[in-house]
């Protein structure tokens, strides 16, 4: 199986609705380590953020969420379920955000991500993002035999 997404993959993005949380729940429960609730994707409709759904074949295999004020970005959720990882769906999503952003005159975009997640630095890191510090302890702990939680990398770049 090749690495890209080929026409024969072809991928729709869209902006979310409500009618897709039952299937962006099933791909952020398969993806993420501590996934969001329904609650958390509501607010972040209900509050007019850019959130977006990439599908293949009607399927959701992929969303992100992101926030915009004050010339700023926060891009707070980049997930792609398993099976389609690997395959430079994340990027365009990330790239997508950040074209949205543009055109609000966006001039900064930031993120965090786990400290773990190096297919995820790495990804950020090409997209020219930078590392600006550390949150300590901001995720939950999963499979930490001392309940602890993680750090997170905060990102930056400029638009």
């Amino acid at each position: 199986m090749s690495n890209t997404l080929t026409p024969a993959h072809a991928i729709a993005m869209r902006q979310m609705t409500d009618a897709d949380l039952a299937a962006v729940l099933s791909a952020e429960r398969a993806s993420h380590l501590a996934p969001w609730s329904e609650a958390i994707f509501r607010d972040c409709l209900r509050a007019g953020y850019c959130c977006l759904v990439a599908e293949r074949a009607g399927e959701a295999i992929g969303h992100a969420v992101m926030s915009v004020a004050a010339g700023e970005c926060h891009v707070l959720n980049l997930c792609v379920v398993p099976q389609a990882q690997g395959r430079g769906l994340g990027r365009r999503l990330l790239r997508r955000l950040l074209a949205l952003a543009r055109r609000r005159d966006v001039d900064t975009a930031f993120l965090e991500v786990r400290a773990s997640n190096r297919r995820a630095i790495a990804l950020y890191r090409s997209e020219g993002f930078d590392e600006i510090g550390l949150r300590k302890d901001y995720y939950p702990g999963v499979d930490r035999k001392d309940g602890g939680r993680e750090d997170a990398l905060m990102m930056a770049r400029a638009l």
